[in-house]
């Protein structure tokens, strides 16, 4: 596949991404926003699009480390804060995570990265309240299909600007925001434990994913049509799967339908309806 399939007008999209920030976040009668700052390219470039939207004063950035987090990620939070100009704070999550552990000392690191992501969104969350800023979410169009992420951790937010967005997008994006290089070009990863990346407990590089991703979601091209371009059937299952085994974390919850008109099924609004 060409890679030009997935290129994008990154001007285009960052003026689409700043007008959608603005409409989002003015609309609810707020002027104020809040992140989650990984060190990572997808917050780097929220964090971008939401100083050049709201204006840095109106932007804050956490940066949460565990301890056994990679000291680089930190620092690379503080350089993309420092870069774009908008205040940030530290907070550690270690204690609540230990805590949390302590009486269940081999939990594995799957149910630790899990707290962990659950632990900063509550982190995110309460900041919200206390300063009436919004959440926004830092999770690309690649994540979200694959349900790489935390069900009501790193994948929950209020509004999410970079949602529809491959990961191999981001990157083009990033380069035209200006995001540090030292951030662009480091490997991605979650940093949920020593050595950790997304590419290599995925099993794939992002190229990959999204040359396939952009086929079966966005072309919708038949199992026949992908053999046909090179791929092999066990590739296309195993990306398949993924897809459908994590729908249940892009929906809500599921209600059981008792009346004639249920909620999300049959009683279903706009999101803004009312404001």
């Amino acid at each position: 596949m060409s890679v030009e399939l997935l290129k994008i007008n990154s001007k285009a999209v960052t003026d689409l991404l700043i007008h959608f920030l603005q409409e989002e976040i003015y609309k609810v009668g707020l002027s104020k926003a809040v992140l989650g700052l990984s060190g990572g390219v997808d917050s780097s470039v929220v964090g971008a699009l939401l100083a050049k939207a709201l204006g840095p004063e109106n932007v804050t950035g956490l940066i949460m480390p565990y301890r056994l987090s990679n000291p680089e990620s930190r620092q690379h939070a503080e350089l993309l804060a420092d870069t774009f100009g908008f205040p940030f704070e530290v907070r550690d999550i270690s204690p609540m995570v230990d805590a949390f552990f302590a009486d269940e000392p081999d939990a594995d690191v799957v149910r630790k990265g899990n707290k962990m992501a659950r632990e900063r969104m509550c982190l995110l969350y309460d900041f919200s309240a206390k300063h009436r800023a919004l959440v926004v979410g830092t999770s690309n169009k690649t994540e979200l299909l694959l349900g790489y992420g935390t069900i009501f951790g790193d994948l929950a937010s209020a509004i999410n600007p970079i949602g529809d967005l491959y990961k191999t997008q981001i990157w083009d994006l990033a380069r035209y925001l200006g995001v540090p290089e030292v951030i662009v070009n480091k490997p991605p990863s979650a940093d949920l434990w020593v050595g950790q990346t997304d590419e290599k407990e995925l099993g794939y590089t992002y190229h990959e994913i999204d040359q396939l991703l952009y086929y079966l979601v966005d072309l919708r091209y038949s199992n026949e049509m992908l053999l046909d371009l090179g791929y092999s059937q066990k590739t296309i299952d195993d990306i398949s799967k993924r897809i459908q085994r994590n729908q249940f974390k892009r929906r809500p919850p599921v209600i059981a339908k008792i009346s004639y008109r249920t909620i999300n099924q049959d009683f279903r609004y706009s999101r803004d309806w009312g404001m």
